[in-house]
Protein backbone atom coordinates (compact mmCIF):
# COMPACT_ATOMS: atom_id res chain seq x y z
CA UNK A 1 0.00 0.00 0.00
CA UNK A 2 2.86 2.38 0.78
CA UNK A 3 4.21 2.09 -2.76
CA UNK A 4 0.84 2.86 -4.27
CA UNK A 5 0.45 5.96 -2.12
CA UNK A 6 3.87 7.21 -3.22
CA UNK A 7 2.95 6.72 -6.88
CA UNK A 8 -0.10 8.95 -6.47
CA UNK A 9 2.02 11.60 -4.74
CA UNK A 10 4.50 11.66 -7.60
CA UNK A 11 1.76 12.00 -10.18
CA UNK A 12 0.35 14.96 -8.27
CA UNK A 13 3.52 17.03 -8.56
CA UNK A 14 2.38 18.39 -11.96
CA UNK A 15 -1.21 19.16 -11.00
CA UNK A 16 -2.35 22.77 -11.41
CA UNK A 17 -4.29 23.67 -8.28
CA UNK A 18 -8.00 23.85 -8.99
CA UNK A 19 -7.86 21.99 -12.33
CA UNK A 20 -7.99 18.35 -13.41
CA UNK A 21 -4.76 16.38 -13.72
CA UNK A 22 -3.93 15.08 -17.24
CA UNK A 23 -4.81 11.53 -16.16
CA UNK A 24 -8.31 12.81 -15.33
CA UNK A 25 -8.67 14.84 -18.53
CA UNK A 26 -10.46 13.13 -21.44
CA UNK A 27 -10.30 16.11 -23.84
CA UNK A 28 -7.24 16.80 -25.98
CA UNK A 29 -7.21 20.31 -27.42
CA UNK A 30 -5.81 21.25 -30.81
CA UNK A 31 -3.58 18.18 -31.36
CA UNK A 32 -5.68 16.34 -33.95
CA UNK A 33 -2.76 15.50 -36.24
CA UNK A 34 -0.74 13.73 -33.52
CA UNK A 35 -3.85 12.00 -32.17
CA UNK A 36 -4.85 10.73 -35.62
CA UNK A 37 -1.39 9.35 -36.26
CA UNK A 38 -1.32 7.52 -32.93
CA UNK A 39 -4.85 6.19 -33.45
CA UNK A 40 -4.06 4.76 -36.89
CA UNK A 41 -1.01 2.91 -35.60
CA UNK A 42 -2.67 1.56 -32.46
CA UNK A 43 -5.95 0.49 -34.05
CA UNK A 44 -4.11 -1.21 -36.92
CA UNK A 45 -2.69 -3.78 -34.49
CA UNK A 46 0.90 -2.77 -35.29
CA UNK A 47 1.82 0.04 -32.90
CA UNK A 48 5.44 0.95 -32.19
CA UNK A 49 7.09 -0.23 -28.98
CA UNK A 50 7.54 3.37 -27.88
CA UNK A 51 6.23 6.83 -28.69
CA UNK A 52 8.22 10.00 -28.05
CA UNK A 53 5.61 12.70 -27.37
CA UNK A 54 7.44 15.99 -27.80
CA UNK A 55 6.62 19.66 -27.51
CA UNK A 56 6.68 22.68 -25.19
CA UNK A 57 5.28 22.37 -21.66
CA UNK A 58 1.55 22.62 -21.09
CA UNK A 59 0.25 21.84 -24.58
CA UNK A 60 -1.28 18.41 -23.94
CA UNK A 61 1.60 15.91 -24.08
CA UNK A 62 0.67 14.15 -20.83
CA UNK A 63 -3.02 14.33 -21.73
CA UNK A 64 -2.28 12.50 -24.99
CA UNK A 65 -0.11 9.95 -23.19
CA UNK A 66 -2.90 9.08 -20.75
CA UNK A 67 -5.42 8.95 -23.61
CA UNK A 68 -3.26 6.38 -25.42
CA UNK A 69 -2.79 4.45 -22.18
CA UNK A 70 -6.53 4.33 -21.43
CA UNK A 71 -7.32 3.02 -24.90
CA UNK A 72 -4.68 0.28 -24.83
CA UNK A 73 -5.75 -0.82 -21.35
CA UNK A 74 -9.41 -0.87 -22.39
CA UNK A 75 -9.27 -2.19 -25.97
CA UNK A 76 -5.68 -3.25 -26.62
CA UNK A 77 -4.16 -2.63 -30.05
CA UNK A 78 -7.47 -3.25 -31.84
CA UNK A 79 -10.13 -1.23 -33.63
CA UNK A 80 -12.81 -2.19 -31.09
CA UNK A 81 -12.77 1.29 -29.55
CA UNK A 82 -13.55 4.73 -31.02
CA UNK A 83 -11.35 6.09 -33.78
CA UNK A 84 -10.23 9.04 -31.64
CA UNK A 85 -8.93 6.74 -28.87
CA UNK A 86 -11.53 8.00 -26.42
CA UNK A 87 -12.68 5.71 -23.61
CA UNK A 88 -15.99 6.24 -21.74
CA UNK A 89 -15.57 7.86 -18.33
CA UNK A 90 -17.46 4.98 -16.69
CA UNK A 91 -15.18 2.33 -18.21
CA UNK A 92 -13.12 0.45 -15.64
CA UNK A 93 -9.88 1.50 -17.35
CA UNK A 94 -10.83 5.19 -17.20
CA UNK A 95 -11.77 4.97 -13.54
CA UNK A 96 -8.58 3.19 -12.56
CA UNK A 97 -6.31 5.45 -14.61
CA UNK A 98 -7.96 8.56 -13.12
CA UNK A 99 -7.37 7.23 -9.62
CA UNK A 100 -3.77 6.18 -10.40
CA UNK A 101 -4.62 2.59 -9.47
CA UNK A 102 -4.56 0.64 -12.76
CA UNK A 103 -2.18 -2.35 -12.40
CA UNK A 104 -1.32 -2.15 -16.10
CA UNK A 105 -0.06 1.46 -15.94
CA UNK A 106 3.22 2.68 -14.48
CA UNK A 107 4.07 6.40 -14.33
CA UNK A 108 7.68 7.39 -13.72
CA UNK A 109 8.50 10.93 -12.61
CA UNK A 110 11.13 12.66 -10.54
CA UNK A 111 11.00 11.28 -7.01
CA UNK A 112 11.69 12.69 -3.57
CA UNK A 113 15.02 12.40 -1.82
CA UNK A 114 15.54 11.32 1.78
CA UNK A 115 14.97 14.89 2.95
CA UNK A 116 11.53 14.94 1.30
CA UNK A 117 12.57 17.36 -1.45
CA UNK A 118 11.76 16.85 -5.11
CA UNK A 119 14.82 15.57 -6.95
CA UNK A 120 16.25 17.56 -9.84
CA UNK A 121 16.63 14.46 -12.07
CA UNK A 122 14.71 11.30 -12.87
CA UNK A 123 17.00 8.71 -11.33
CA UNK A 124 18.12 5.27 -12.43
CA UNK A 125 16.31 3.79 -9.42
CA UNK A 126 13.02 5.03 -10.85
CA UNK A 127 13.86 3.77 -14.33
CA UNK A 128 14.73 0.29 -13.04
CA UNK A 129 11.11 -0.11 -12.02
CA UNK A 130 10.35 -0.65 -15.71
CA UNK A 131 12.07 -4.04 -15.76
CA UNK A 132 9.95 -5.45 -12.96
CA UNK A 133 6.78 -3.85 -14.29
CA UNK A 134 7.12 -5.16 -17.84
CA UNK A 135 8.13 -8.53 -16.43
CA UNK A 136 4.82 -8.91 -14.61
CA UNK A 137 1.86 -10.81 -15.99
CA UNK A 138 -0.20 -8.44 -18.12
CA UNK A 139 -3.51 -7.13 -16.85
CA UNK A 140 -7.01 -8.06 -17.91
CA UNK A 141 -6.69 -6.15 -21.17
CA UNK A 142 -3.42 -7.91 -21.98
CA UNK A 143 -1.37 -4.71 -22.18
CA UNK A 144 1.05 -2.87 -19.94
CA UNK A 145 1.81 0.82 -20.48
CA UNK A 146 4.53 2.97 -18.89
CA UNK A 147 4.64 6.77 -19.05
CA UNK A 148 7.92 8.61 -18.41
CA UNK A 149 7.14 12.25 -17.67
CA UNK A 150 9.34 13.97 -18.48
CA UNK A 151 12.00 11.88 -20.18
CA UNK A 152 14.38 14.83 -20.48
CA UNK A 153 14.66 14.77 -16.66
CA UNK A 154 16.61 11.48 -16.85
CA UNK A 155 20.22 11.46 -15.74
CA UNK A 156 22.78 9.47 -17.77
CA UNK A 157 22.38 6.28 -15.75
CA UNK A 158 18.59 6.39 -16.10
CA UNK A 159 18.87 6.97 -19.85
CA UNK A 160 21.15 3.97 -20.25
CA UNK A 161 18.77 1.79 -18.25
CA UNK A 162 15.91 2.86 -20.51
CA UNK A 163 17.98 2.17 -23.62
CA UNK A 164 18.58 -1.42 -22.52
CA UNK A 165 14.84 -1.99 -22.27
CA UNK A 166 14.23 -0.45 -25.69
CA UNK A 167 16.81 -2.78 -27.21
CA UNK A 168 14.81 -5.82 -26.01
CA UNK A 169 11.20 -4.61 -25.88
CA UNK A 170 8.61 -6.85 -24.20
CA UNK A 171 5.52 -7.95 -26.10
CA UNK A 172 2.12 -6.30 -25.58
CA UNK A 173 3.75 -3.35 -23.85
CA UNK A 174 4.12 0.31 -24.75
CA UNK A 175 6.44 3.00 -23.48
CA UNK A 176 5.32 6.63 -23.73
CA UNK A 177 8.13 9.17 -23.31
CA UNK A 178 6.95 12.72 -22.66
CA UNK A 179 9.66 15.27 -23.51
CA UNK A 180 9.79 19.06 -23.47
CA UNK A 181 13.23 19.04 -25.11
CA UNK A 182 13.66 15.76 -27.02
CA UNK A 183 17.11 16.85 -28.19
CA UNK A 184 18.38 16.16 -24.68
CA UNK A 185 17.66 12.44 -25.08
CA UNK A 186 20.29 10.04 -26.37
CA UNK A 187 20.12 9.70 -30.17
CA UNK A 188 19.86 5.93 -29.68
CA UNK A 189 16.72 6.43 -27.57
CA UNK A 190 15.16 8.80 -30.09
CA UNK A 191 15.87 6.39 -32.94
CA UNK A 192 13.95 3.59 -31.19
CA UNK A 193 10.80 5.67 -30.72
CA UNK A 194 8.12 6.88 -33.10
CA UNK A 195 7.83 10.66 -32.77
CA UNK A 196 4.60 12.53 -32.03
CA UNK A 197 5.21 16.28 -32.24
CA UNK A 198 2.68 18.48 -30.50
CA UNK A 199 2.40 22.14 -31.47
CA UNK A 200 1.64 25.26 -29.44
CA UNK A 201 -2.04 26.17 -29.53
CA UNK A 202 -3.21 29.30 -31.30
CA UNK A 203 -4.61 32.21 -29.31
CA UNK A 204 -8.20 31.46 -30.32
CA UNK A 205 -7.99 27.93 -28.89
CA UNK A 206 -6.45 29.23 -25.65
CA UNK A 207 -9.16 31.87 -25.26
CA UNK A 208 -11.91 29.31 -25.92
CA UNK A 209 -10.56 27.03 -23.20
CA UNK A 210 -10.21 29.90 -20.75
CA UNK A 211 -13.82 30.83 -21.41
CA UNK A 212 -14.81 27.34 -20.27
CA UNK A 213 -12.30 26.69 -17.50
CA UNK A 214 -12.03 30.18 -15.98
CA UNK A 215 -15.40 31.81 -16.78
CA UNK A 216 -14.81 34.73 -14.40
CA UNK A 217 -12.20 36.21 -16.75
CA UNK A 218 -13.39 38.97 -19.08
CA UNK A 219 -12.56 39.10 -22.79
CA UNK A 220 -9.63 41.49 -22.32
CA UNK A 221 -8.06 39.27 -19.66
CA UNK A 222 -8.49 36.16 -21.82
CA UNK A 223 -6.83 37.90 -24.77
CA UNK A 224 -3.90 39.10 -22.64
CA UNK A 225 -3.36 35.67 -21.09
CA UNK A 226 -3.53 33.91 -24.47
CA UNK A 227 -0.87 36.27 -25.84
CA UNK A 228 1.44 35.66 -22.88
CA UNK A 229 0.89 31.90 -22.72
CA UNK A 230 3.09 30.99 -25.69
CA UNK A 231 0.44 28.58 -26.96
CA UNK A 232 0.40 26.58 -23.70
CA UNK A 233 -2.96 25.95 -22.04
CA UNK A 234 -1.10 24.84 -18.91
CA UNK A 235 0.74 28.15 -18.81
CA UNK A 236 -2.49 30.04 -19.52
CA UNK A 237 -4.13 28.44 -16.48
CA UNK A 238 -1.16 29.42 -14.33
CA UNK A 239 -1.38 32.95 -15.67
CA UNK A 240 -5.08 33.07 -14.84
CA UNK A 241 -4.43 32.44 -11.16
CA UNK A 242 -2.80 34.69 -8.59
CA UNK A 243 0.10 36.83 -9.80
CA UNK A 244 0.54 34.92 -13.05
CA UNK A 245 0.07 37.79 -15.48
CA UNK A 246 2.42 40.12 -13.60
CA UNK A 247 5.10 37.39 -13.42
CA UNK A 248 4.84 36.74 -17.16
CA UNK A 249 5.13 40.46 -17.85
CA UNK A 250 8.26 40.62 -15.67
CA UNK A 251 9.71 37.69 -17.66
CA UNK A 252 9.08 39.57 -20.91
CA UNK A 253 10.70 42.68 -19.39
CA UNK A 254 13.83 40.74 -18.42
CA UNK A 255 14.12 39.44 -21.99
CA UNK A 256 13.58 42.91 -23.47
CA UNK A 257 16.24 44.39 -21.17
CA UNK A 258 18.64 41.46 -21.47
CA UNK A 259 21.45 43.57 -22.94
CA UNK A 260 21.21 46.08 -20.07
CA UNK A 261 19.19 44.70 -17.14
CA UNK A 262 18.01 46.93 -14.31
CA UNK A 263 19.80 45.18 -11.42
CA UNK A 264 18.29 47.20 -8.52
CA UNK A 265 14.77 46.58 -9.87
CA UNK A 266 15.61 42.91 -10.35
CA UNK A 267 16.64 42.58 -6.70
CA UNK A 268 13.41 44.25 -5.55
CA UNK A 269 11.48 41.84 -7.76
CA UNK A 270 13.40 38.87 -6.29
CA UNK A 271 12.26 39.87 -2.81
CA UNK A 272 8.69 40.08 -4.07
CA UNK A 273 8.59 36.62 -5.62
CA UNK A 274 10.31 35.18 -2.56
CA UNK A 275 7.14 36.08 -0.62
CA UNK A 276 4.88 34.31 -3.15
CA UNK A 277 3.93 30.66 -3.04
CA UNK A 278 5.88 29.01 -5.89
CA UNK A 279 6.75 32.50 -7.15
CA UNK A 280 10.25 31.67 -8.38
CA UNK A 281 9.17 28.35 -9.95
CA UNK A 282 6.37 30.08 -11.85
CA UNK A 283 8.58 32.95 -12.95
CA UNK A 284 11.18 30.47 -14.20
CA UNK A 285 8.52 28.64 -16.18
CA UNK A 286 7.26 31.87 -17.75
CA UNK A 287 10.80 33.05 -18.56
CA UNK A 288 11.91 29.82 -20.24
CA UNK A 289 8.65 29.56 -22.18
CA UNK A 290 8.92 33.17 -23.36
CA UNK A 291 12.50 32.59 -24.51
CA UNK A 292 11.49 29.41 -26.33
CA UNK A 293 8.71 31.36 -28.06
CA UNK A 294 11.30 33.84 -29.33
CA UNK A 295 13.58 31.03 -30.44
CA UNK A 296 10.76 29.52 -32.50
CA UNK A 297 10.05 32.93 -34.06
CA UNK A 298 13.70 33.28 -35.06
CA UNK A 299 13.84 29.74 -36.39
CA UNK A 300 10.91 30.46 -38.70
CA UNK A 301 12.94 33.30 -40.23
CA UNK A 302 16.23 31.34 -40.37
CA UNK A 303 17.89 34.01 -38.22
CA UNK A 304 21.51 33.47 -37.17
CA UNK A 305 22.46 32.83 -33.56
CA UNK A 306 19.85 30.20 -32.76
CA UNK A 307 22.42 27.87 -31.20
CA UNK A 308 23.38 30.62 -28.72
CA UNK A 309 19.76 31.13 -27.73
CA UNK A 310 19.10 27.42 -27.31
CA UNK A 311 22.21 27.20 -25.14
CA UNK A 312 20.88 30.08 -23.02
CA UNK A 313 17.49 28.37 -22.72
CA UNK A 314 19.13 25.17 -21.47
CA UNK A 315 21.20 27.11 -18.92
CA UNK A 316 18.07 28.85 -17.64
CA UNK A 317 16.28 25.51 -17.28
CA UNK A 318 19.15 24.11 -15.24
CA UNK A 319 19.40 27.30 -13.21
CA UNK A 320 15.78 27.26 -12.06
CA UNK A 321 15.69 23.50 -11.60
CA UNK A 322 18.75 23.62 -9.37
CA UNK A 323 17.32 26.49 -7.35
CA UNK A 324 14.02 24.68 -6.85
CA UNK A 325 15.67 21.43 -5.83
CA UNK A 326 18.18 23.01 -3.45
CA UNK A 327 16.01 25.94 -2.24
CA UNK A 328 18.63 28.51 -3.17
CA UNK A 329 18.32 32.28 -2.85
CA UNK A 330 15.97 33.75 -5.52
CA UNK A 331 18.13 36.89 -5.72
CA UNK A 332 21.14 34.89 -6.86
CA UNK A 333 19.00 32.91 -9.31
CA UNK A 334 17.62 36.05 -10.96
CA UNK A 335 21.05 37.66 -11.15
CA UNK A 336 22.58 34.56 -12.76
CA UNK A 337 19.61 34.38 -15.17
CA UNK A 338 20.19 38.00 -16.15
CA UNK A 339 23.86 37.19 -16.82
CA UNK A 340 22.88 34.21 -18.98
CA UNK A 341 20.47 36.32 -21.03
CA UNK A 342 22.93 39.23 -21.26
CA UNK A 343 25.61 36.93 -22.64
CA UNK A 344 23.15 35.48 -25.16
CA UNK A 345 22.10 38.97 -26.28
CA UNK A 346 25.70 40.03 -26.82
CA UNK A 347 26.47 36.92 -28.86
CA UNK A 348 23.20 36.49 -30.78
CA UNK A 349 21.62 39.94 -30.87
CA UNK A 350 18.68 41.48 -29.02
CA UNK A 351 16.22 38.97 -27.62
Amino acid sequence: MAKRAKQVELVETDRLEGFAHPRETPRLIGQDEALSRAARAIRSGRPPQAWLIAGPPGIGKATLAYRIARYLLAFGSTDKGPGDLSVPANDAASIQVASASHPGLLVLKRGYNDAGKLMTVLSVDEMRKLGGFFGMTSGAGGWRVAIVDTADDMNDAAANALLKLLEEPPSRAMLLLVANVPGRLLPTIRSRCQRLNLRPLDNAAIEAELRTLVPELDAKERSSIARLSGGSIGMALQLASGEGVSLAEEADKLLEQSANPNIPALLVFADKINRMTDGLDNFGAFLTLALMDRIRARASKNTAGLDRLVEAWEKLERNFTRTSGLHLDPRQTLLSSARILGDAARRAGAL
